[in-house]
Parts: structure tokens; C-alpha cells; sequence
């Protein structure tokens, strides 16, 4: 009955694995429609997915004559070692490897199928290594009725993996979506700068990410937010939407960073548990060839000029994150610096600092690496943060374990032409 219950359950598991993963498919289209022409597509959110995750999902889709390989090897390889060893030596035992092996890439059916072509080259060889004598009866019946144990097992095994695959799927789709409702990924042109971005939930138990960042046309001219919200999981969810939904308000209303600021801490204090906060940095591009900067505990933005160089703008003045404002006295100072026509502002979460190498353990060198990654990208930024990205890939193996925000913000001079007629 449990048997037959996998079996007609199978076809359903199937079917709902492939909606989902046509999801799926569509998220990566728009990453990929993203990579062809950035103009057409909002910023990019990087697969949340863990890359184990995603490798279950794709075996679930892959063709049965590829999920298959794995045990046929077995169902091949098992009948000529037991002949060629002879009929003096019984190895048709070692059919028992067929069941698990086709636990781990096929579904219940295709297992059952694959596993009643085992029990009959198992009799077969039983057969021919002389064990159907009347006193090996007891053992070729053992044998028999171990192989039916070891089917019905995988048949559960396999089960239990397919509705697992088909849970953190399904999650991990409902949170790359509810991600995107809540950041809302800007175009790649937001007032006079040109931006692009990479948005990367760890998502090991397919979480959602705490990381968060908002770039918005003022008129106070360009401000934009990148912050990282202590923890993960709902409760880091909803900070996030709470530092955002203030700073999208207090961004068209205040007309000092140091305002914005205020309004921020106002409402992480009244919506968010004592004791949690969130680092951030504020940043106000003006008409002037300046960027002012207001610093929140978070991590200082790399400034890359056309001809590579590159600047780490630390703050004069450090000061706590939003949600500990009542651990200091006084207020947060902005500092405003040069920001220049062919000039990449550079912003990131401690995901990509702290992200370490497979190899040695060490953190992303970002100051060492980036500039010869983003120089002479202002026009193109979204080419340069295809590279970063890339590179802070292959610096951990692949993967990252936490969640990580890359954002470049550049000048756009053909805006900046426009604006220089209109004067």
C-alpha cells in the first residue's frame, strides 16, 4: 500500500517540481536579459539559492536518461564482474547497490522500474553461480527478499528527497520574490547617476537576507541607502522594511542627510525589538561634483578613479548604527568629497569583505581587487559589477555563506550634459 501510494503520488511530485522550476527559469531569464541590456531591466538581484540547492533541483529536471547513468552503471557493471570472476564465486549480491544508487537521482516509479530490472539479473546470476540448488534455496530466497527491502526503502529515501527539493524550491522562489517587492531594484538610471547592482541572499535554509539598498531621484537631488540589518530570517525581513519605508519618506522630505538620518533612527527605535540595529550609509550626490556621505556603522565605500586609483572614504567621525543612537552623544556629521565625471562610487555589506576563501581562509582583498575591476567602467557599470561579482565568486569557491550587497554609482554625463543645457 505505502508502495504504491509513492508511485501514484510520483506523476504529481513531478509535475509541481517542473511549475516550479519554470519559476525559477524565469527569474533567471531576467538575470540574464539583465547581462544583454541592462537599460531594459531593473538591478540585479544574484541567485539566493545555495549552489547545493540549485544542483538538487536541476537533477530533479535533468532527462531520466541522464538521472538514470548512476544506477545503469551498477546494473551493468555487477553481471560482468560476478562472470567474469566465475561460477565458483557469488557476487550477484552486490546487485544490492542498485536501490540506493537510484535513491539519490530518480523518482519512486523510476525507481521501482530500475530496481525490478535489478531483482531479475539478480535471479539470473543467482542462476548461473549455481545458488538455485535445493540446499542454497534459503539463501537465493534471503537475497530476494533483502533486494524487496532495499527497493522499498530507496522508494521512501527517494520520496522524502523529492518533497524536500520541492519544499526549499518553493521557499526559496517565495523569497527571491518577496526580496524584490521589498528592495524594489532600481533602473539603471536613477535621476543624473547611473547605477547596478548585485543582491545576494545566502540562503542555506533558503532565508531571506537582511542586506538592504534604495537609490532615489530627490529633489534634493540623488540620495541612496545601503544598509545591513543585524541577523536573518523574518525578524532581519522586517527591519529592513522598516529602515526602507522611512528612508523612501525622509528622503523627499528632509533636506540635510543629517534629517534623513534622524527620521531613521525614529522609526528603527518605535518598529524594531531594543537591542537589534542596522549599519548604513547615506549618500547625497549632488550638482557640484561632490558626494556627501553620513556614516551609520557601516562599511566605508570605495571611491575608483578613470585611471584606476582608488580611495577608501572613511568617516572623520565613525558613529553608531541605527537602533544605538542612545549608547552616544551628540549626532552623526556628514562629510562631503570630490565626485567627479569617470569616478565609480563603490558600496558593499560586510558579506563581501568578509567573505572568505576556499583555500586559505582569507577575506575578499575588495580595495586590492576592485579598482582594476571597475576603472574605466563609469559608463558601464554594469559590466563592472559583473566582474566584482564574478570575482568574489571565484575568490570563495562558488559560494557565498552570507548575505551580500554590491552597489556602483557613477555620474551619468549624458544626464549631466542635459541638465548643463537646460542652464
Amino acid at each position: 500500500m505505502a508502495l504504491s501510494g509513492l508511485i501514484a503520488d510520483d506523476y504529481r511530485n513531478y509535475v509541481l517540481m517542473c511549475r516550479m522550476s519554470d519559476c525559477s527559469d524565469r527569474f533567471a531569464a531576467v538575470e540574464q536579459r539583465e547581462t544583454d541590456d541592462p537599460d531594459d531591466v531593473p538591478g540585479a538581484l544574484a541567485p539566493s539559492s545555495s549552489l547545493r540547492l540549485r544542483d538538487d533541483a536541476a537533477l530533479l529536471r535533468a532527462p531520466f536518461r541522464v538521472r538514470v547513468l548512476m544506477p545503469l552503471a551498477a546494473l551493468t557493471a555487477v553481471p560482468v564482474i560476478d562472470v567474469m570472476a566465475g561460477r565458483d564465486t557469488y557476487l550477484a549480491s552486490l546487485m544490492s547497490v542498485v536501490p540506493p544508487l537510484a535513491a539519490l537521482t530518480l523518482y519512486p516509479l523510476e525507481l521501482v522500474l530500475v530496481s525490478g530490472v535489478g531483482m531479475v539479473l539478480l535471479a539470473l546470476l543467482s542462476q548461473y553461480d549455481g545458488l538455485d540448488e535445493p540446499h542454497d534455496l534459503r539463501l537465493f530466497y534471503g537475497t530476494l527478499i533483502a533486494y524487496a527491502a532495499l527497493t522499498v526503502a530507496g522508494a521512501l529515501i527517494s520520496r522524502l528527497r523529492v518533497d524536500r527539493t520541492r519544499h526549499l524550491v518553493a521557499v526559496s522562489t517565495v523569497a527571491e520574490a518577496a526580496q524584490r517587492a521589498l528592495l524594489r531594484p532600481p533602473g539603471p538610471h536613477v535621476g543624473a547617476v547611473r547605477l547596478a547592482a548585485r543582491y545576494v541572499s545566502a540562503a542555506d535554509s533558503a532565508q531571506i537576507g537582511g542586506d538592504l539598498y534604495a537609490v532615489l531621484d530627490t529633489p534634493y537631488g540623488v540620495r541612496a541607502i545601503i544598509g545591513d540589518v543585524r541577523g536573518k530570517g523574518l525578524g532581519a525581513v522586517q527591519a529592513s522594511a522598516v529602515v526602507l519605508g522611512a528612508f523612501r519618506e525622509a528622503a523627499y522630505d528632509e533636506s540635510e542627510l543629517t534629517g534623513v538620518s534622524r527620521r531613521l533612527e525614529t522609526s528603527v527605535s518605535r518598529h524594531v525589538p531594543v537591542g537589534e540595529f542596522t549599519t548604513a550609509l547615506l549618500v547625497g550626490l549632488g550638482a557640484d561634483g561632490t558626494v556627501e556621505l553620513l556614516h551609520r556603522g557601516h562599511i566605508s565605500p570605495l571611491r575608483v578613479s578613470a585611471d584606476g586609483s582608488a580611495q577608501v572614504l572613511d568617516p572623520p567621525d565613525p558613529w553608531v548604527p541605527l537602533g544605538l543612537a542612545g549608547m552616544a552623544d551628540g549626532a552623526p556629521v556628514p562629510w562631503t568629497v570630490p565626485f567627479h565625471a569617470g569616478d565609480v562610487l563603490l558600496l558593499c555589506t560586510d558579506g563581501v569583505v568578509e567573505a572568505r576563501g576556499r583555500a586559505d581562509g582569507a577575506f575578499y582583498p575588495l580595495t586590492e581587487r576592485a579598482p582594476a575591476l571597475v576603472a574605466g567602467c563609469a559608463g558601464d557599470l554594469e559590466t563592472a559589477v559583473a566582474r566584482v561579482y564574478a570575482d568574489l565568486l571565484r575568490h570563495t569557491g562558488g559560494e557565498l555563506r552570507d548575505d551580500a550587497v554590491l552597489l556602483l554609482l557613477a555620474r551619468d554625463g549624458l544626464a549631466d550634459g542635459r541638465v548643463a543645457a537646460l542652464r
